[in-house]
Formats: structure tokens, C-alpha cells, sequence
């Protein structure tokens, strides 16, 4: 508990979103410790009671954002022998995107002191890069078992590809572009259409 009686999971939850908020609308240079807690309406100390720095709570807040866009794919092979396959893998793509991958991407660029803190995260085994490739290949590998998918596919080949392409399209059209999800059904078509019976 904070000195005042609230929990510190409600507080970090409260600070994170703030600090997103800041990031989005601001940039990087826009992240200090004064813009977060206004944006969060606390008081300015008060991140600090939690954190012992900014860098230590921005490396805190790139691991629970990647640890979110992990969590909404955790049910993905739950999805296997129901729907399109196209569909389910869009869903999933569509967690990508709305995980403000680009902004959280920038923020690691601006801020290279955190980048320690991220390794160590990273040795930990707090997070995973390649979370959302792994859960997309057992997705795929689950539709191989309901042969909704070629068993001949390399299902880690095509989950790489379907991630790298979405993170290519996100970083170089932006999150904005109003036809970021149709450029990424194609190529979602494109690269499983080989591999698929057409009741898939």
C-alpha cells in the first residue's frame, strides 16, 4: 500500500496510462515526471515513492505494455477450427496494432538509458520479443491439427513472417493510416493463401 491507503498496483496502472497518454500526444521529450503525474492528477512526488527514477519507470512501462499485447493473444490457438483462418490471424494482427507499438518503439530509440534496464527484463524472463510470433505459431500449428492448415507449412516461418510484416506496415505507414488493416489482409492472404483448403 502508498502511504495514503491506495494499492500500488492501481497506482502503477494509473501512472502507466498517464505516462501513454504523454507519450502519444507529446513524443518522448514530453515524458517527465511533472507531465505524468499531471496527466495522472496525483501529486508530483509521487511517482517517485514508487520508482527510483524515470528511466526505471519508463523500462517498467515498455515491459507491461509488451506484456499486454502478449496477454490479448494468449487465447489465439483457443480460435483454432473456428472461423476463417485469415479472420483469427487478423484479430490477433489487430492486438498488434492497437498496442501503440510505434510510440513505445520511439521511446526506447529516445531514451538509450533504459535500454540496460530492458536487457535485464529481457534476462529475467519478465518479457518476451518474440511473445506474439510464438503464440501466432501455435495458433498456426493448431490449425495444422484441425487441417485447416497444410501440414507441410512451416508454421514459425509463416508466424515470422505475419509479424515482421505487420510491425513493417506499422512502422512505415503509421498507426493512422485509415488502410493499415486492408494492407495487411492482403498480405496475410497472400502469405497463408498457398497453405489453406478453401473451407478454411
Amino acid at each position: 500500500m502508498s502511504p495514503r491507503g491506495v494499492a500500488i498496483p492501481e497506482i502503477r496502472r494509473q501512472l502507466f496510462d498517464a505516462a501513454e497518454q504523454v507519450l502519444l500526444r507529446e513524443g518522448p521529450s514530453g515524458l517527465t515526471g511533472r507531465a505524468i503525474t499531471r496527466e495522472a492528477g496525483v501529486a508530483t512526488g509521487l511517482l517517485y515513492n514508487h520508482f527510483p527514477d524515470l528511466d526505471e519507470f519508463l523500462a517498467e512501462l515498455l515491459v507491461d505494455r509488451a506484456g499486454r499485447v502478449a496477454e490479448g493473444l494468449l487465447d489465439l490457438s483457443d480460435r483454432a477450427g473456428s472461423g476463417h483462418v485469415v479472420d483469427n490471424v487478423m484479430g490477433a494482427i489487430g492486438t498488434l496494432f492497437s498496442g501503440n507499438l510505434l510510440a513505445l518503439a520511439r521511446l526506447a530509440l529516445a531514451r538509450p538509458a533504459i535500454t540496460a534496464r530492458l536487457h535485464r527484463a529481457l534476462g529475467e524472463g519478465t518479457i518476451s520479443m518474440d511473445a506474439a510470433e510464438r503464440l501466432l505459431a501455435g495458433y498456426l500449428e493448431a490449425e495444422q491439427r484441425h487441417g485447416r492448415l497444410s501440414a507441410a507449412a512451416d508454421a514459425s516461418a509463416l508466424a515470422l513472417a505475419l509479424v515482421g510484416a505487420a510491425h513493417q506496415l506499422l512502422f512505415t505507414r503509421g498507426p493512422q493510416d485509415p488502410a493499415l488493416h486492408a494492407h495487411m489482409r492482403r498480405v496475410t492472404t497472400a502469405v497463408l493463401g498457398g497453405h489453406l483448403p478453401a473451407s478454411a
